[in-house]
């Protein structure tokens, strides 16, 4: 992806301008001054999620093979852009061809299991349909899960060959191939299984699972997989000796019965979900070894640690466990036999560790880590014996993850926010110069660094670090995918006006060749929008504890300054989460400005990618500081000209409906015209230990933050037009967040509505029920806001 498009080389002169305390400054382009206009053809809710997706026919899961001459991806079909088939692009030619088709291993879309709906669910890819994940094995083999069984795909010059190497009646999930290629391992009903391709005998490594003890193998849990990223339970060694898993015992965690409202029946499912301050899974670590087929156990848990990552590094078996406080992530290492265990080092937070995936082995036998030592996530390299660090990034912005290593360089390559917090961007540093070249050149290491001390001998410090190199060019935010020996990479881009370009590059950033041009020509699909397209003016405004916060603001085509215009504010607020950014916006966003609306985004304290103590906020009292800085955006607001302060309504989902309920709840009265909750969080006791906790502790511990943060110590302020929305399937925020707080409305005989999805989970999923979906939205909106002026 690449970064000149027809809107896209005004962005790059895009500048942030500080403010004083409750004042914004505005970063504009020319595009956001759009020709005032009647006739341009406006979005439609029907058009908005219909097939070909108006973004293009943006690729997913793009992956290096394991040799480099290929790139692998899933392209979604023009006529039915849920449906993803596998395709290939050849590195040498530049020639895309299709590898898969997902009617060819799926042709019936079948049925999926409890456990891979959760899985998807988890993974936020509910909604595809045909091919949803594929691994690579070695340079010529990919594995793809679909129809619930195992397809082997094998790259000959004479074309791929697909194999199924299961035929059975139970779902595996999670398949892999071993790192030599030997064997395809996979998860079924509960245990890890293994066949060697070569005989096609299947093993079973784990022991069999007890459902009737709740005990499964190889498996991730719950909050593994929905709070720590961590979506499996086993892990091959380079040299395929080893392959370490999980023994998962959900015996004592608390069974909330669910109950899967469907259209035409019901399903009562005795989910296993732990509640904060209640039990939690206890999960053990063991080693199967394929030379004597022994198994060993390594490692407990126990129900007050978490496995949170398991790494293979220099024949060494490494595993991250966080305590149930988070306030400590332990990096434990084991060499093999008698896999004594120690921990060469630790990360330690006042408040709450934010776990990471950046786990880099070296050639030389160092590891590349992140952490946050000095509260903004930078990079340090370790020593795996001693623990010895050296930090080698620094400054108040925060490093994404580490993108790749260049071993004849001794180059580090990531991602992060060191220009500004609205742009992803790749980064290059070096590795830094070792104690003997420090030496030869007369210098000091500045202690726990990669850092110089060029006059050792005097008393003032002369502090030379390692300079930071920005590889990809400003205007827009990059996701980077580097292959093996971080001499080239993947590179998507985005802008406000330029949706998603992927594209080949080398590690200097030359582009070699498109992937997935997706230019706004004549013929995208989203051409005959253009002249209606708006795009985001953004800003900032100061929080009561003096720091910055990011705002978006999105007008209508055609904005008339002499007008006064109705608001959406549009919140999610919570952690982990940013919203406001330069890139492709969401096309609900512009179908909302093109009904004549203002679309409004604020990131508030306690959101992602501004480094701790922008986070730290929120600790111990969520949705008290989140909502003073929501409500100070709306009072911002109201202050605009073209502002109709009377006509401010707030909508989000998940966190987003939580901090809808709780702003509304807390704001003064005629703050909001209306609100729409979606999928809300109304009271953390019925939500997950590992999220809820991380940022709340217990309710045991914490009975009074509890209650504070409660939908219900608020439910006073509750009395404007409320439309609350749920998925009568949730498995995530369990359905009974709003049953509680409807039944609390109707006790106090305050008026809402209710919109439900039967069969729907955390997101409602499908073309006709998006549509649904925001047709019930936008009726809401426009019977409590009135009809904007067009």
């Amino acid at each position: 992806m690449a970064i000149r498009s027809l809107f896209t080389a005004a962005m790059a002169a895009l500048t942030l301008a500080g403010c004083a305390a409750g004042q914004a400054a505005h970063a504009r382009t020319p595009q956001q001054d759009t020709p005032r206009m009647t006739d341009a053809p406006r979005l439609t809710p029907e058009r908005l999620y219909a097939s070909p997706s108006l973004s293009g026919s943006t690729p997913r899961a793009v992956r290096f093979s394991p040799d480099g001459k290929r790139v692998t991806f899933l392209k979604p079909r023009a006529e039915e852009s849920a449906r993803y088939d596998l395709w290939q692009f050849d590195v040498a030619t530049g020639a895309q061809s299709l590898l898969v088709d997902s009617t060819a291993v799926d042709p019936a879309d079948a049925e999926l299991s409890e456990e891979e709906k959760a899985l998807r669910e988890r993974k936020r890819i509910a909604s595809v349909r045909g091919i949803a994940d594929y691994a690579w094995g070695t340079a010529d083999t990919i594995i793809v899960p679909a129809g619930g069984d195992i397809h082997l795909v094998t790259l000959k010059a004479s074309g791929p060959e697909t194999r199924r190497l299961t035929q059975t009646n139970a779902f595996e999930y999670d398949a892999k191939v071993s790192p030599r290629g030997t064997h395809v391992s996979f998860i079924r009903d509960g245990a890890l299984y293994a066949i060697d391709l070569a005989s096609g005998t299947e093993t079973r490594i784990s022991p069999e699972a007890q459902p009737g003890k709740a005990i499964s193998y190889g498996v991730a849990e719950f909050v593994a997989q929905e709070e720590m990223s961590r979506y499996t339970g086993y892990w091959w060694s380079a040299d395929e000796r080893y392959i370490a898993f999980t023994e998962v015992d959900e015996s004592g965690v608390d069974i909330i019965p669910r109950f899967d409202i469907a259209a035409d029946k019901v399903t009562v499912i005795e989910q296993r979900y732990p509640r904060a301050g209640r039990p939690n899974a206890k999960v053990a670590l063991h080693v199967f070894d394929r030379n004597d087929n022994s198994t060993r156990r390594i490692a407990s848990m126990g129900p007050d640690d978490y496995l949170a990552r398991v790494n293979w590094a220099h024949g060494s078996l490494w595993f991250q466990t966080v305590n149930r406080a988070q306030t400590e992530i332990r990096f434990n290492r084991t060499d093999g036999l008698p896999w004594r265990i120690w921990s060469p080092f630790t990360e330690e937070q006042e408040r709450w560790v934010n776990l990471s995936d950046d786990f880099l082995a070296l050639p030389e036998g160092g590891l590349l880590v992140t952490h946050e030592l000095d509260g903004f996530r930078h990079i340090y390299w370790r020593d795996p014996s001693s623990g010895e660090k050296r930090q080698i990034t620094f400054g108040d912005w925060v490093v994404d993850k580490i993108a790749g290593f260049d071993a004849e360089t001794e180059t580090v390559y990531f991602t992060g926010y060191r220009d500004t917090p609205l742009e992803r961007h790749l980064y290059a540093v070096p590795l830094g110069r070792s104690d003997a070249e420090i030496a030869t050149l007369g210098a000091e290491r500045v202690p726990e660094t990669n850092c110089l001390n060029t006059t050792p001998e005097s008393a003032r410090v002369s502090k030379v670090c390692p300079e930071v190199r920005r590889i990809t060019p400003e205007g827009g935010s990059w996701s980077v995918n580097m292959g093996a020996g971080a001499k080239s990479y993947i590179g998507t881009f985005s802008s406000p006006a330029q949706p998603p370009q992927t594209a080949l590059y080398k590690a200097d950033g030359t582009r070699v060749a498109w992937i997935n041009e997706n230019t706004l020509n004549g013929s995208h699909p989203y051409t005959p929008y253009l002249e209606a397209h708006t795009v985001p003016e953004f800003g900032t405004l100061t929080a009561e504890d003096g720091q910055t916060l990011y705002y978006s603001l999105q007008k209508p085509p055609g904005f008339d300054p002499a007008k006064k215009y109705p608001v959406i504010v549009e919140v999610y607020g919570g952690p982990h989460v940013q919203r406001v950014s330069n890139d492709w916006r969401p096309l609900s966003d512009q179908f909302l400005t093109h009904e004549g609306y203002i679309v409004f985004r604020l990131d508030n304290r306690g959101t992602w990618n501004r480094g701790k103590r922008f986070e730290d906020v929120i600790h111990l009292k969520t949705g008290g500081p989140e909502v003073r800085d929501q409500l100070a955006g709306v009072a911002w607001l109201k202050a605009q000209p073209f502002v109709d302060g009377d006509r401010i309504a707030i909508q989000g989902w998940s966190y987003g409906g939580y901090m809808t309920l709780m702003t509304y709840g807390q704001a003064p009265e005629g703050t909001f015209a209306a609100a729409i909750a979606g999928a809300p969080v109304t009271d953390w006791t019925l939500y997950d230990t590992f999220y809820t906790e991380r940022y709340m502790s217990t309710p045991q511990l914490n009975p009074e933050g509890y209650h504070a943060s409660s939908v219900f110590a608020h439910v006073d302020g509750l009395t404007g037009p409320l439309l609350l929305i749920h998925g009568m399937a949730d498995d995530n925020v369990t359905f009974d967040n709003t049953t509680r707080l409807m039944a609390e409305l109707q006790q106090r005989g305050q008026m809402f509505e209710l919109m439900t999805y039967p069969g729907q989970r955390h997101g409602i999923q499908g073309e006709a029920l998006q549509l649904h979906l925001m047709r019930t939205r936008l009726d809401f909106l426009k019977r409590h806001l009135g009809q904007p002026q067009q």
